[in-house]
């Protein structure tokens, strides 16, 4: 009897049912659409929401009535929601269509906000909210980047947050004994890698469970910088704890360009920096050899080893690749904004996991994951300092809770390398 092979698209829109993907976060945008026309419209006023195009009051501004705006904008999120509900789009529009929807919601409620803060601060400088936005968002970039290092080579980085924080104290540390910026930059680096070289020898080579090892070499960099920050930090930070700063770089004729000049070509090292190595891996990871090598061993391992790549040397490699990543990464705070505190990086190393998942394990996705997340934290900065009505508890946790939503509910199904996490053992 001959069997007819059902093709596997078929079996997964039968199983999808009438509530498909694009359904279901069309209906999400349609409530948040609802909520933003009628409550947010109710709320706003009819005061002109300003949006400055410099870092405070002053110069031109793109304005709205407040009401209007709300209303005009939550009408573009239900559209939005509506063309997804009807599930007619080809694949390709579903993310520019959420991200309209998202865009339109989000200015929705900025128009509230924004038209009912107090008078003088009815207004948001787009230049201030852009460089604070890369500012937040610079570890959760070097932190997703060093993910996607390691788990496109099928090694599991639960680590990244404790390879910022060791970079960040190495850094401080090193860079206040030498006064030296550039010298604690390289300890950063090495700080990062060193965390990273516990993970691969007990991962790779003990095949140690790679989460539990993660979460393991996180408590142990909280401990053993917190241990040393109380011994020589907190006793004596004028000579351990007073690094240098990186200065801010201006570049020539691209810091003159409106609004986007003055937030991204007036920065320092680290903005440059990990913008070019989203460039550099994602060229690297998908036009070279060694890309090539590195997703083989990511998703097949085995039939790597048998075309010659060497799997567990690319892995070993990788990873301690993504510890200087990640290293560097915690440099950004205490080389270019803050003094070192213990546990100073706060949950970051996880965020930065979630936007590596969010961004499908892609150098370009993660870059935009955690430019969502850093406009999350920034914007609960910028509401906190107009006063808004809404609870500061509420904003503190926005960053986290647009974290949960954008894993949880917007991606979609994501899959990770085949190999991730997945022990090799040569036979």
């Amino acid at each position: 009897m001959s069997t007819m092979a059902v093709p596997d698209v078929a079996v997964a829109a039968v199983d999808e049912g009438f509530w498909t993907r694009n359904r279901k976060v069309g209906a999400v945008l349609v409530a948040l659409g609802l909520l933003s026309t009628v409550l947010f419209g109710a709320l706003a006023t009819d005061q002109q929401a300003r949006f400055t195009l410099s870092d405070d009051a002053a110069g031109a501004a793109l304005e709205i009535n407040g009401t209007i705006g709300a209303i005009l904008f939550g009408i573009i999120t239900i559209a939005a929601g509506a063309a997804l509900l009807a599930d007619r789009l080809p694949k390709r529009w579903f993310l520019p269509v959420l991200g309209v929807g998202l865009l339109g919601f989000v200015l929705s409620f900025l128009c509230w906000q924004v038209s009912a803060a107090p008078a003088g601060q009815n207004f948001m400088p787009l230049v201030n909210i852009i460089r604070g936005t890369f500012i937040l968002a610079l570890p959760l970039i070097f932190g997703a980047l060093a993910g996607v290092l390691c788990e496109r080579s099928g090694v599991v980085n639960v680590a990244i947050e404790g390879q910022l924080l060791m970079g960040a104290f190495s850094g401080a540390l090193f860079g206040s004994i030498s006064g030296s910026v550039w010298v604690g930059l390289v300890a950063a680096a090495i700080g990062g890698a060193f965390i990273s070289l516990l993970l691969a020898v007990f991962a790779i080579r003990y095949l140690v469970d790679q989460v539990v090892i993660g979460i393991v070499l996180n408590l142990f960099a909280v401990g053993v910088t917190g241990f040393l920050y109380e011994r020589l930090m907190q006793t004596d930070a004028e000579r351990y704890n007073s690094a240098p700063r990186f200065s801010n770089w201006e570049i020539p004729l691209l810091k003159d360009i409106p609004v986007l000049g003055p937030a991204l070509f007036r920065g320092n090292i680290f903005l440059y920096l990990g913008l070019l190595l989203v460039l550099v891996i994602h060229i690297a990871l998908f036009r070279t050899r060694w890309g090539l090598r590195t997703r083989s061993v990511g998703e097949h391992p085995i039939a790597a080893d048998t075309l010659g790549v060497k799997v567990l040397r690319v892995r070993y490699r990788n990873v301690l690749l993504a510890g200087v990543v990640a290293g560097i990464g915690g440099a950004s705070y205490t080389l270019a904004l803050y003094s070192f505190t213990k546990n100073m990086i706060g949950g970051k190393g996880f965020i930065a996991l979630a936007a590596l998942i969010f961004g499908r394990w892609n150098p370009t996705g993660a870059l935009l994951a955690a430019l969502f997340f850093g406009f999350a934290d920034q914007l609960a900065t910028y509401l906190g300092a107009i006063n808004s009505a809404i609870p500061s508890q509420f904003l503190a946790m926005l960053p986290y809770l647009a974290t949960i939503l954008a894993v949880a509910g917007l991606v979609g199904k994501v899959r990770a390398p085949a190999a991730d996490g997945k022990p090799y053992v040569k036979g």
